[in-house]
């Protein structure tokens, strides 16, 4: 017969094996919200693990994080993680940008608005280009802005949601198994707290959609005249006159799609940068609807309504002499038009 201590030992082996064959181990613990800064507003509170990324653009997007709160996965106490560093970066990058986007504006489509002709605005065109296309101000005030906010865009999500693994054990067994289990529909909808990655916010995608048309704008501009003809110095408002009458459907597809995002997106980035656009946690799927009063909704729509105004409104500048009068001008005669054409060409259209 079996001693009292053995049965105790045969059952006591029988249940550690049994434990070991659950779909989520007894020793994780579900992530639970941590406590937000009481300083934080309450329409501010949310998950860590919410922690947004359209506060992030690739595009000027990244929202206001508060030093050493706990929404911003990452950051000390002192403020000075790598979210930090990566933020203010694309933020004054942003801003290096603006500068060439002014000039870039008159010249496109301010100054032919006036002159109503793009013969008489290349002039300007080409004094504006002695400012920001010589080798020393086109890498400072474009290519180095540019990739440095859209590098740090992307290496604030990779870096927000390495911080969100490190957090919350996103690398153990258990917790491999419960993202599993959500990902295949099991409570996916009620328990988002369960993803790594930070969501997507409307800046967001906008940034990179925006990303993606002002590459294709820059390799039809810039790029390929450089490669076929050694410069760009024929290349002129004349030139995007011609493309919108040989190819009139892409033209007006690239133009107005460049016009429309990179509008709401460098307007709402703006906004977001200087405090005043409205939360949009529940909008755009950022996040779960906060429920606020009466007054303190009205107040947001508001806000809401003047942020879109203000994107309606920048649009509607680059769209006055760009697309009315420079689109309109019709195509160039001789071997000006003939070397537009090979340039066409070369990108099969």
């Amino acid at each position: 017969m079996e001693s009292d201590s053995d049965v105790e030992s045969r059952r006591t082996r029988r249940e550690r094996r049994d434990s070991t064959l659950t779909a989520i181990s007894l020793l994780q613990l579900d992530p639970a919200p941590m406590d937000s800064d009481p300083d934080t507003p309450t329409e501010e509170k949310q998950n860590p693990m919410q922690a947004s990324a359209a506060d992030v653009t690739a595009e000027g997007g990244a929202g206001s994080v508060k030093t050493g709160s706990t929404t911003a996965p990452g950051l000390s106490g002192s403020g000075r993680g790598a979210i930090y560093y990566l933020t203010r970066m694309q933020k004054y990058s942003s801003y290096a940008v603006s500068v060439f986007t002014t000039m870039h504006l008159a010249n496109v489509s301010l100054i032919p608005a006036v002159t109503r002709s793009v013969a008489g605005s290349e002039t300007y065109l080409l004094m504006a280009r002695e400012l920001y296309q010589t080798t020393i101000t086109e890498p400072l005030l474009v290519g180095l802005p540019v990739l440095a906010h859209v590098g740090s865009g992307i290496a604030l999500r990779l870096v927000r949601r390495s911080e969100n693994i490190r957090r919350y054990g996103g690398s153990t067994p258990g917790m491999y198994a419960l993202m599993r289990s959500r990902a295949d529909g099991a409570g996916a909808s009620s328990r988002p707290s369960a993803q790594p990655w930070p969501p997507l916010s409307w800046i967001s995608w906008s940034g990179y959609l925006y990303t993606a048309l002002w590459g294709a704008h820059v390799l039809m501009n810039r790029a390929l005249p450089l490669a076929v003809e050694g410069d760009s110095s024929n290349i002129g408002l004349a030139y995007v006159s011609h493309g919108f009458a040989r190819h009139p459907a892409v033209a007006a597809l690239a133009y107005r799609g460049l016009i429309g995002v990179g509008c709401g997106h460098m307007v709402w980035g703006l906004a977001k940068w200087l405090g005043l656009a409205p939360s949009t946690k529940g909008w755009w799927g950022g996040g779960e609807a906060v429920a606020v009063d009466g007054k303190a909704r009205r107040h947001r729509r508001r806000r809401w309504l003047g942020v879109q105004a203000a994107v309606v409104a920048a649009a509607a500048l680059w769209a006055v002499g760009g697309l009315g009068v420079v689109a309109r001008a019709g195509a160039s005669d001789g071997w000006v038009g003939k070397l537009y054409d090979d340039l066409y060409a070369r990108v099969r259209l």
